[in-house]
């Protein structure tokens, strides 16, 4: 579970990281397309390529973790589906043991 959310975390770190280099360079790009000469023209189209192809990366990793969840939670569905009984038992001790501890000290 510890797994899950340390990994939701980075992505989300790297999706907000990865807006705010495309930020500035969406940025340094139109600071260029004033700027005249030729190294500046071919500078400008590789960063415009680079920064097609980072926004195309992080497409495709966003579509495979959405498939990966999707597919976790399908498996997850099935499985509760299959085997109510036991979750059902399981739910049930972790709520008594729950309640026991709840419960404390008091002793009446």
């Amino acid at each position: 579970m510890a797994e899950q959310s340390n990994f939701a975390a980075a992505r989300s770190q790297l999706v907000d990281d990865f807006n705010k280099i495309a930020a500035d360079s969406e940025a340094l790009l139109r600071a260029m397309a004033s700027a005249p000469g030729e190294k500046v023209s071919a500078l400008r189209s590789s960063v415009e390529a680079n920064l097609n192809a980072a926004r195309q990366h992080l497409r495709d990793f966003q579509g495979v973790a959405y498939e990966r969840t999707t597919a976790a939670a399908r498996a997850t569905d099935q499985y509760v589906h299959e085997n109510p009984w036991p979750l059902i038992g399981a739910a049930a001790a972790f709520g008594f043991i729950l309640g026991l501890l709840a419960r404390g000290g008091s002793e009446d």
